[in-house]
């Protein structure tokens, strides 16, 4: 249960977060369904840890506030005896969890992303309002002065005409007209009735002479073409090599090219700086030979000029393929870093399941409150200061200042410990949470003090 109301959240602020892409573009359930279910695929590994923490303190807590887990522990069984069957469940999702990120999310994250790509080139649904100018149909911007209710009944239309590419050399009037969808829906049937049609024409002979023709009509049909509404599937293997359809073997394939492609640039830019390096040291060599300290002021007039705009240009270019290596560089650096963050985090998300089960179950112990007051409250602070430090830490790692091996294991180092001291209090039935036992330490205090 909590995993689908943590799965539902997630899946909510994803659809706030791409609400402008898919809102007013016709799209059709099927491809919102699939859209949602690729998308719930890959939410899965983030909500999974947080499912486990508040369905662990949820379960201990209600048993704690039953005095169930006394219970269990007057009979002779202690914390850990009674934690050791959930030990194994959550054990058996957290492997679930690894292989659900290394086998089924890459592909989910395929399908997602390249759907949402196809999604954001789709124009948007064909929407012609009264008294705007609309410009969704190629070649044509059309206005409308009223709809009637029946949305098919157009009154005082303009049409201007640009599929010749001149500019407004055509233009329709019409005081009535009906547009209708053809069958197959790949075009708009427009009906004018009572206009005129307006065009400029150009003769490439008689650059100064444009002679305007008015057609009047009763009647006139134009068919335009919505071909372009359509949403085309974008061939899908343009987006495999992205690190994030990756699987573990294909992302250590990937960085071990990744890291042989910087060193190669490297040695080929320090192959290209050294006889340069070398070449100013025999240039420095040289000055002693000269008369002047100034090396310049020792050639002829005619040739200084020569000489200078030599150098200026050697140094531009020098300076062009530095800072062109430099940004390669750096590019690749960067996507080996994001590469490192995948492979890492297929590891860590797991491992995240089990250290907020060890933070939850004793936590629920602890607390002794079940149902989804408390706990949710709790299992919230915890799971944001978690993610809190997995972000913070992963943009460090992103930027180079921090190695994937230990940016993207600081927060299950950060709350190891805490599971495990939260064990050790709900193991030695501490009141941990408990204001009287705090007011006892202040009334020691200040009785001391007395």
């Amino acid at each position: 249960m909590t995993f689908f109301i943590c799965l539902f959240i997630l899946l909510m602020q994803f659809l706030w977060k791409y609400i402008d892409e898919l809102v007013g573009k016709g799209l059709g359930w099927v491809i919102i369904s699939k859209l949602m279910l690729y998308a719930s695929a890959t939410l899965v590994p983030l909500a999974l840890p947080l499912a486990l923490l508040l369905s662990s303190i949820m379960t201990f807590g209600n048993l704690a506030e039953q005095y169930e887990l006394v219970a269990l522990k007057s009979a002779g069984l202690s914390l850990q005896k009674i934690m050791r069957p959930l030990i194994v469940a959550a054990l058996l999702i957290s492997i679930a969890a690894f292989y659900f990120s290394n086998n089924v999310m890459p592909i989910a994250n395929f399908k997602m992303y390249s759907l949402i790509y196809d999604v954001r080139q789709k124009k948007p649904a064909l929407s012609i309002s009264e008294g705007v100018f609309y410009q969704g149909i190629d070649g044509y911007v059309i206005r409308v002065g009223k709809k009637d209710n029946d949305g098919r009944t157009l009154h005082d239309v303009m049409i201007y005409d640009h599929t010749d590419g001149v500019g407004n050399n055509k233009m329709i009037m019409a005081e009535k007209g009906k547009m209708v969808m053809s069958d197959d829906e790949r075009s708009l049937i427009l009906t004018l009735y009572k206009g005129n049609s307006y065009e400029e024409q150009f003769n490439s002979r008689q650059n100064n002479k444009k002679p305007l023709m008015r057609t009047e009509f009763d009647e006139q049909i134009i068919r335009f073409d919505l071909s372009a509404f359509k949403m085309h599937r974008t061939d899908e293997n343009l987006f495999r090599d992205n690190y994030h359809m990756l699987n573990l073997s294909q992302l250590h394939s990937a960085i071990d090219s990744l890291s042989r492609h910087i060193a190669s640039r490297q040695k080929d830019f320090t192959r290209f700086v050294d006889p340069i390096m070398v070449a100013n040291r025999k240039t420095a060599a040289k000055k002693t030979e000269f008369t002047h300290l100034d090396y310049i002021q020792n050639f002829d007039l005619n040739k200084r000029s020569a000489i200078i705009s030599s150098a200026l240009a050697s140094a531009r270019n020098y300076k062009s393929f530095a800072t062109d290596a430099a940004a390669g560089l750096d590019h690749n650096r960067k996507l080996l870093y994001r590469h490192e963050i995948e492979w890492n985090r297929k590891f860590s998300l797991s491992f995240a399941c089990l250290i907020l089960f060890f933070i939850g179950a004793p936590l629920g112990a602890i607390i002794r409150k079940g149902g989804l007051g408390l706990p949710v409250v709790v299992s919230i602070f915890f799971f944001l200061t978690y993610h809190i430090i997995t972000i913070s830490c992963e943009k460090m790692v992103r930027e180079g200042v921090l190695p994937a091996s230990q940016g993207m294991w600081i927060s299950s180092a950060i709350l190891f410990p805490l599971g495990v001291f939260l064990t050790y209090k709900a193991t030695t039935d501490s009141a941990l949470f408990s204001s009287e036992s705090y007011l006892r330490i202040f009334q020691k205090i200040f009785n001391r003090k007395k």
